[in-house]
């Protein structure tokens, strides 16, 4: 029995997906603190979002980040800061049981609350299947944003730029080179990616708001700790 559990052991270990952090490593920090003009509007901490309501792990309303993502990211933020413009970031550090709760949501054909909103023509158990949901996300690496262009608006706050959809709409209509949205929604697509790939971050081919750094320092690690 003894021979038996051991050898359980050994290929679970060989199977597991790498190792699972209980809390944050040195080396992460709070984007919003350390990226001097940057916004933070961590909607997974709320209800703006597919699932409809806050995600597990989410327990403060902040985007954490490994240190040397958060560096390139102010590089981009003071680029863009010389011209009035700005980042809003919607996500960073994802808790992989933030992930696990996505997972569930997908199999429950019930909970379809929020479908017009972000994903009107695609049928719920496609999302995984067509790469909207995975069962592993870059997110819990600690160097991947997904995030979003500002410009002071008639009121001198801060507005999102157009780029053709919201945040997590899960259709072509998100894909980066989409032909479906009006020409100048590619154009600041197309500026938040030049900006996004000249400081060391590569795009996700179905969503415009999603990159992850080429060189990030935890490329083989799921992390877990929540956001508190």
């Amino acid at each position: 029995m003894r021979r038996l559990a051991l050898g359980l052991l050994l290929l679970a270990a060989t199977l597991a997906p790498g190792p699972v952090s209980a809390g944050p490593p040195e080396g992460f920090v709070d984007l919003a603190e350390a990226v001097p003009g940057l916004q933070v509007e961590a909607r997974y901490a709320g209800s703006d979002n597919f699932v409809g309501g806050p995600i597990d792990g989410y327990r403060r309303a902040s985007a954490l980040a490994t240190v040397a993502a958060a560096d390139a990211l102010g590089r981009v933020q003071a680029e863009l800061s010389r011209f009035g413009l700005g980042l809003r970031v919607y996500d960073a550090y994802r808790p992989a049981r933030a992930v696990a709760h996505f997972m569930r949501w997908a199999r429950d054909p019930q909970a379809t609350a929020m479908k017009q909103r972000f994903y009107p023509d695609v049928a719920k158990p496609r999302l995984v299947a067509e790469g909207y949901i995975a069962e592993r996300s870059s997110h819990s690496r600690g160097s991947t944003v997904d995030l979003t262009l500002v410009a002071p608006g008639p009121d001198g706050e801060l507005q999102e730029l157009d780029m053709g959809t919201r945040w997590d709409f899960f259709g072509p209509e998100s894909w980066p080179d989409s032909d479906r949205v009006p020409p100048q929604a590619r154009a600041n697509r197309l500026l938040l990616r030049e900006l996004m790939l000249r400081h060391g971050f590569a795009p996700y081919a179905r969503e415009w708001w999603h990159f992850s750094l080429r060189d990030e320092p935890y490329p083989e690690r799921i992390f877990d700790f929540p956001i508190e």
